[in-house]
């Protein structure tokens, strides 16, 4: 749809115009998404996907800085009464020693907080 509306704008300037549109990237609406905060080397919203896991997201963001504090994380999730849990993570464990304990299921909404490390 949005091709053929271009063309039509494009007729005035351009005879017979082809147009094609291709989606790079989309994120979703926000109730879709996962959203990764603080230390991550590549803080960012991505899509959620079916079974996402801990490890999967960390994958989606290059992991840790060398300041963040991975074994301080946080994952907050937002109820279906509307009530936030907060989740303790301990991405380092995951990430450098192998504890796949840590590697648990995102879920749609959820945001990632990796704090600091305190020096």
């Amino acid at each position: 749809m949005l091709a053929r509306e271009i063309e039509e704008r494009l007729k005035k300037f351009i005879q017979d115009p082809n147009v094609t549109v291709i989606v790079r990237a989309f994120i979703g609406p926000p109730d879709r998404q996962v959203r990764i905060i603080g230390e991550a080397t590549d803080p960012i919203s991505i899509p959620y996907r079916d079974h996402m896991s801990l490890l999967d997201v960390m994958i989606a963001t290059k992991g840790l800085t060398k300041y963040a504090s991975g074994n301080r994380s946080l994952i907050v999730r937002t109820l279906p009464n509307g009530k936030r849990l907060s989740i303790r993570v301990r991405i380092n464990d995951l990430i450098k020693d192998g504890d796949i304990g840590q590697n648990i299921e995102m879920a749609p909404g959820d945001t990632l907080i990796i704090p600091q490390s305190w020096f």
